[in-house]
């Protein structure tokens, strides 16, 4: 391809409301064009490294026995209404009306549909295991489009669904995807890493996440530096905090005494008071399914909201605003409590962090405005309907498989893998009858890799000061051919020549025939970052030389012979060291 034939419309500084590096490239390397906020039009170099993405995932599924369909991305909301998500995705879905004024849902993701795919064709146990995936456009209404390609309102993802026979089967499944993805990454040239991840909207009970490091990530990612466990923090656990519950006497009862103005953690750790953070009970109410129901944690740690929505078990849940607690509660933010005896409604279901478990000698609201108690006993005092963690974990905690001080550090979600169980098909009827004739429902597995992202995580993690730098694999063209001259000059009938016979050697070259200044065009190769670039300059052929320069490292010069053949071979060699 030369230059002036097709579309590359690079930048010299960024637009304003790129805020992190991959996503100045992103547009300064004219790899896409933004069309409003979450929506991008590919340019063809951002394309052509698209479909190098698609084809390792595509290649690396076939492999693992998966097969490729194609599902509509316009789908009857009836199949959601079944599989119980028209309520609990209801945030990120897009509907919309047709001439008839009935309503569909576009597709964020197609668990119901292969579902409901199954479910029509999979009868038997023979036919198991199977493993459908396609490579298609989602779309989900993020509240916040951000980070260009990060968090779009219209990507591109692979989803795949296994179906098997029972656990174990499903299990082997997950396996044969998990590893599927780590090759995926590497072939993409990423430095990617699973992690115990949490199962979100989706569901199931088992699932891990494919993370690149990125200080810009969306993600925290609680880690051993023994590299023998890794969660993302939504899942993380750990043998619980440094600091322990003071040891402190309890009495008879709790008892009340004045806090006036005191509505805070840190406002009752101060003097007069002293209460430390980690003597005190912080107590949340949330709206779970339109009931209130209460959470307690410890007064120096932080809820972990999504590991409460996995216990609560309820399909919408939010936090209490200040009416809907004073109604609960008798008393407003700051001074609540959850002591049975001072509770309006004691029938709200009280939800307690583990770490709370014989705490002794307490401090906590007396759901009167103004007032705490002291010499709380919690197994004594409160009612804890449902023990769990609920916490997030902090830096330096040890971990509970290895006992080693675990870090965070940020990162960027490219895949996740999940074991989805029965959640689908017994919702959806997809069964199958067994070697004995017994009807059992099919046990599924969900697989997805954000192909938009994974190209923007690549640029994130495969980058310098001057611009992108490509991984051979994914990289638009394998060579970026420069000659430095005029049309029709000695430079310029050179390149044609060396281009002419790189493409019919099956090469993937761009010629940039472009009538520009040399350090224009270096400029322009540094931020489009092609891997390999071969100059020819009017000085380097006065001495009989073309340059070749790998992106990112150092210069080679190399003799040119009477014809181009030793240049190519060259190449090959160069090409063969960046693969």
């Amino acid at each position: 391809m030369r230059w002036s034939q097709t579309l590359i419309p690079t930048l010299k500084e960024p637009p304003a409301d790129a805020e992190i590096v991959s996503h100045q490239l992103l547009l300064r390397a004219g790899l896409c064009r933004k069309l409003t906020g979450g929506l991008y039009t590919f340019c063809p170099l951002g394309l052509r490294v698209l479909r190098k993405v698609e084809q390792i995932v595509r290649e690396e599924m076939n492999r693992a026995g998966a097969l490729e369909v194609l599902m509509p991305a316009l789908q009857p909301p009836e199949i959601w209404q079944r599989s119980g998500r028209y309520e609990t995705a209801r945030d990120v879905l897009y509907k919309a009306k047709d001439r008839s004024n009935k309503e569909w849902v576009l597709s964020p993701t197609a668990e119901e549909v292969i579902t409901t795919l199954a479910a029509s064709e999979i009868n038997s146990y023979r036919q198991l295991p199977l493993n459908f995936y396609q490579i298609s456009v989602k779309f989900r209404d993020e509240i916040r489009p951000r980070f260009g390609l990060m968090r779009a309102k219209e990507f591109i993802m692979k989803d795949a669904y296994s179906f098997d026979m029972s656990d174990e089967a499903a299990m082997a499944s997950y396996r044969k995807m998990y590893d599927a993805y780590t090759r995926i990454f590497a072939r993409c040239g990423l430095q990617a890493f699973p992690v115990e991840a949490d199962t979100g909207v989706i569901g199931g009970n088992y699932s891990h996440e494919f993370m690149v490091p990125a200080e810009t990530g969306e993600n925290e990612v609680v880690y051993c530096e023994s590299g023998k466990y890794a969660a993302n923090i939504e899942k993380a656990t750990s043998r619980g905090p440094l600091v322990p519950i003071p040891t402190v006497s309890t009495g008879p009862a709790p008892e009340k005494f004045a806090t006036p103005g005191v509505v805070t953690i840190d406002a009752l750790s101060q003097a007069p008071y002293g209460v430390p953070a980690a003597a005190q009970v912080k107590t949340l109410i949330f709206i779970a399914d339109g009931k209130p129901v209460i959470v307690l944690v410890r007064g120096d740690d932080q809820l972990n909201e999504a590991k409460l929505a996995g216990k609560l078990g309820a399909t919408a849940f939010r936090a209490a605003v200040p009416e809907e607690i004073v109604a609960a509660m008798g008393a407003k933010p700051g001074s609540l409590g959850a002591v049975t005896s001072t509770r309006k409604d004691t029938a709200i279901r009280v939800f307690a962090d583990e770490q709370l478990r014989s705490a002794r000698g307490m401090t906590t609201g007396a759901n009167e405005d103004g007032f705490h108690l002291r010499h709380v006993d919690v197994d004594r005092d409160i009612r804890v309907d449902v023990w769990a963690d609920l916490r997030t974990v902090r830096v330096d905690e040890l971990a509970i498989e290895t006992g080693l001080p675990m870090k965070i550090r940020r990162a960027i979600e490219v895949g996740h893998v999940f074991k989805l169980g029965t959640k689908y098909s017994e919702k959806l009827e997809s069964s199958f009858l067994d070697v004995d004739g017994q009807r059992k429902p099919t046990v599924m597995g969900c697989y997805g890799i954000g192909i938009t992202r994974t190209l923007q995580a690549v640029i994130e993690q495969c980058h310098d000061k001057d611009g992108i730098v490509w991984p051979m694999s994914v990289a638009p063209y394998q060579v970026l051919l420069t000659p430095l001259g005029a049309a029709g000059s000695a430079t310029m009938q050179l390149g044609e020549e060396l281009y002419r016979q790189l493409s019919e050697a099956g090469i993937d070259v761009l010629l940039d025939d472009r009538d520009e200044r040399p350090g224009f065009k270096f400029k322009d190769a540094d931020l489009v970052g092609i891997p390999l670039r071969v100059s020819v300059g009017e000085k380097s052929l006065a001495k009989g030389e073309v340059e070749l320069k790998p992106r990112g490292g150092a210069l080679q010069a190399i003799r040119k012979e009477e014809a181009v053949a030793q240049v190519i071979a060259h190449v090959r060699e160069a090409l063969k060291k960046l693969s």
